[in-house]
């Protein structure tokens, strides 16, 4: 009987699958270390946040 000399065929899949993978990670690593060109932060915010003040519920046990 003659031998299967097939091979690899199902690798080429799994290739370009992990090369994409590779080509994602690499984009993202350049937005996040290169800053990929975005826009920067200003240096400092100021936020003045004022709550309400609530009262406590009155605790005299009159009824």
């Amino acid at each position: 009987m003659a031998e299967d000399t097939r091979s690899g065929g199902g690798n080429a899949g799994i290739a370009f699958i992990v090369g994409g993978l590779v080509v994602v990670v690499a984009i993202i690593a350049w937005f996040m270390f290169a800053n990929g060109g975005a826009p920067t932060a200003p240096d400092q915010v100021d936020v003045d946040v004022s709550l309400p003040e609530v009262s406590a519920p009155s605790t005299s046990g009159g009824a």
